[in-house]
């Protein structure tokens, strides 16, 4: 089934899920904005999994990293397709800075989530939780 959505709409579905999926830690809201049958290309660990798998995952991550945020860096979207770019940051127990930063490309079906792939990095230490010179030397140069 095609998606019922615009792209502006699926932008703002993906927008809205990690918000709440991540940032406000609902964990269930996944049960609502995926599909029943909603497909984990790359879940925990790499390996597929389902509505189940990804909820688990998202609580491990609550209680492991309890100031979790996720900022979206740039969305793209085509046809029934959203790809974001996205960067993950908490302090670990040490105090620590970590951070990773990931790509994600969900698929939809009607008005929900059925598929997602994902590429992230290794976890590492943060400079800052904003934009460090680095990037603004970057965004300086492109525009």
């Amino acid at each position: 089934m095609a998606t019922t959505l615009t792209s502006e709409q699926m932008k703002q579905f993906v927008k809205d899920h990690f918000e709440d999926f991540v940032n406000k830690r609902n964990a269930a809201v996944i049960r609502k904005n995926m599909t029943p049958d909603f497909y984990d290309h790359d879940g925990p660990g790499g390996r597929p999994t389902d509505l189940a798998g990804d909820e688990q995952m998202m609580v491990g991550m609550y209680n492991a990293m309890p100031d979790l945020h996720l900022t979206i860096e740039e969305m793209i979207a085509e046809g029934d397709k959203v790809v974001c770019r996205n960067t993950w940051r908490w302090t670990d127990p040490s105090g620590k800075k970590l951070q990773f930063h990931g790509f994600v490309l969900w698929r939809f079906e009607g008005d929900k989530i059925a598929e997602r792939w994902a590429t992230v990095t290794p976890p590492a230490e943060g400079a800052s939780w904003t934009a460090g010179p680095e990037r603004k030397a970057v965004e300086n140069r492109a525009s």
